[in-house]
């Protein structure tokens, strides 16, 4: 049975700190939101019977979405 990605997990951080980091960022709030819904997406296709294809490109979506999250939690050290 499919099931949520973790993001938290995969970004390495707490739901506390994750929580601040949104009150504060509302692009990154935008962008969790967008996550949810893409992640909801995801596990509908991979739980009914949608082609392979279509199952990856939503899983794609949600990878660029998540690389855009980590972006603005983890930037990249100059």
């Amino acid at each position: 049975m499919p099931v949520p990605h973790d993001l938290l997990a995969d970004l390495h951080i707490t739901a506390d700190d994750f929580q601040a980091l949104i009150d504060k960022d509302p692009a990154l709030h935008k962008l969790h939101k967008e996550y949810n819904g893409k992640d909801k997406q995801v596990v509908a296709a991979e739980g009914n019977a949608t082609p392979d294809e279509a199952v990856n490109r939503l899983r794609k979506e949600r990878l660029l979405i998540k690389d855009k999250i980590e972006r603005i939690i983890h930037p990249p050290k100059a």
